[in-house]
């Protein structure tokens, strides 16, 4: 059924205050689409809907709305709800919630949450943001070396259900060290009375604590893993990153770097939801930067202007190119930033890898330099014959532009591709060093290209 059609029969629903109906309803859907539908309730439906869940579907739903509608939520409802949401939710979902909230809001949540798990929490908030042990979760499946197959699996029995996943189980020492993990199927198929520590792999991908939550992304994709353990610096086994949490991280990453490339300084807020303010904020930074860089582009074409005003006529035509080179030069310039930028992301290219990459994108330039630069030639020509006509000064004005831009291309991708490799080599986001700053520095280069030749050719 469509979306709309369901959102539209549930509004109904809730409107005409028909709860059990709307239970029944709301429990047929996946607790995604719920947290959907009550992204779109006021404060007191708000409340209504939450409360005729039960509580473990209240808990998943709550973990999948925003931040600004749970504060809400925590704001309305009383303390022994609260201490009941806490005890449902896994512990990754409730720090994550918890460091959304304002500091007093905290403080009564904690207030309200089982001492054990309140302990648990305070630890994960120490963790620095955006680090692996800040995203990680206890809620893991972990065996002794010791154990069979028939106690693990019983173990598991008992547990699983409180597990966030159980699908890669972990065994440990009697020292909590990782020493092994063990697949869900290599359990069920394995024989009853053969030790853990024989069929569980030894050869596992581990992170520490502070590694940073990219890194931790990174790894994830890398070796195809559903979820990746979180070890310190002894490597004793703190807890388990799993794939939603991986996805998070990738899309929040993801943004961050398109923010960034479009010249706009990162922000975790939805954009419908971002106050005016926070966005202006958060693009006058680079707005007034490259407002500034461009000074040089003017001084260029001030320092050129004898080219332009004693070449008369021809200088109107030149300049009548400068958009079209300029633009041209910035958009093979984004090009080649955006392709190395994806590798360095993906691990696909590295610093040490800077010549090989050049001398790619400077092959790719050549060929592409040389099919702009013809059918320059050719639209030029085709352009006089109907304005200016074809005269010897408009075949020297359409060569000269025609070279300026196989130039400009060559020497675009070459920054395109090298910049970034540089940033990341001096620990800077290499997408800082994406279209704003490649097309400023790109158009200087194709002025001072066009014009160094002009004067030349045409020896003013």
């Amino acid at each position: 059924m469509d979306r709309e059609i369901i959102h539209s029969r549930l509004m109904q629903l809730v409107d005409g205050n028909k709860k059990n109906e709307l239970r029944g309803a709301l429990l047929m859907l996946n607790v995604v689409d719920i947290a959907s539908f009550m992204e779109s309730l006021e404060s007191e439906k708000l409340l209504m809907v939450f409360r005729i869940l039960p509580k473990d579907i209240a808990a998943e739903v709550f973990a999948y709305i925003d931040s600004e509608q749970q504060q809400q939520l925590v704001t309305l409802i009383g303390d022994g709800e609260i201490h009941s949401l806490l005890d449902e939710m896994f512990l990754d979902d409730a720090v994550d919630f918890l460091e959304e909230l304002p500091a007093s809001v905290v403080k009564r949540v904690l207030q309200n949450t089982d001492p054990t798990k309140r302990a648990l929490i305070n630890q994960f908030l120490k963790y620095p943001e955006n680090s692996a042990g800040s995203i990680m979760t206890i809620e893991f499946a972990e065996f002794h070396s010791s154990m069979t197959v028939r106690q693990a699996m019983e173990s598991l029995r008992k547990t699983g259900l409180d597990k966030e996943t159980i699908y890669t189980c972990y065994v440990i020492d009697s020292q909590r060290h990782l020493v092994g993990t063990v697949a869900l199927r290599h359990l069920i198929l394995a024989d009853e009375d053969k030790p853990v520590s024989d069929i569980m792999a030894t050869n596992f991908i581990s992170v520490k604590t502070l590694d940073d939550q990219e890194v931790v992304a990174d790894t994830v994709r890398k070796y195809d893993l559903m979820s990746i353990p979180v070890v310190d610096n002894e490597n004793r086994l703190v807890g388990i990153v799993t794939a939603d949490d991986i996805m998070d991280v990738i899309e929040e990453e993801n943004t961050e770097d398109i923010e960034k490339m479009g010249g706009l300084l990162p922000s975790d807020d939805q954009y419908l939801k971002t106050p005016i303010i926070t966005l202006f904020k958060n693009r006058i930074p680079w707005l007034l930067i490259l407002m500034i860089s461009a000074t040089f582009t003017g001084m260029i074409i001030t320092h050129f202007e004898d080219v332009l005003s004693d070449t008369g006529k021809l200088g109107v035509l030149l300049t009548a190119c400068l958009p079209m080179l300029m633009d041209t030069g910035g958009n093979c310039g984004a090009q080649s930033s955006t392709l190395v930028i994806r590798g360095l992301a993906l691990g696909e290219v590295h610093f040490s890898d800077i010549l090989k990459v050049w001398w790619r994108e400077a092959r790719v330039a050549m060929l592409v330099g040389g099919v702009l630069m013809l059918v320059n030639v050719g639209r030029q020509l085709l352009l006089y014959t109907f304005t200016a006509g074809v005269t010897a000064d408009t075949v020297t004005v359409t060569m000269v532009v025609s070279v300026a831009m196989f130039l400009t291309v060559l020497i675009a991708k070459s920054i395109g591709c090298t910049l970034p490799l540089f940033a990341s080599k001096l620990h800077l986001d290499p997408a800082l060093m994406a279209s704003p700053l490649i097309t400023t520095l790109v158009d200087a280069c194709s002025l001072t290209i066009l014009f160094s030749i002009a004067t030349a050719v045409m020896h003013v």
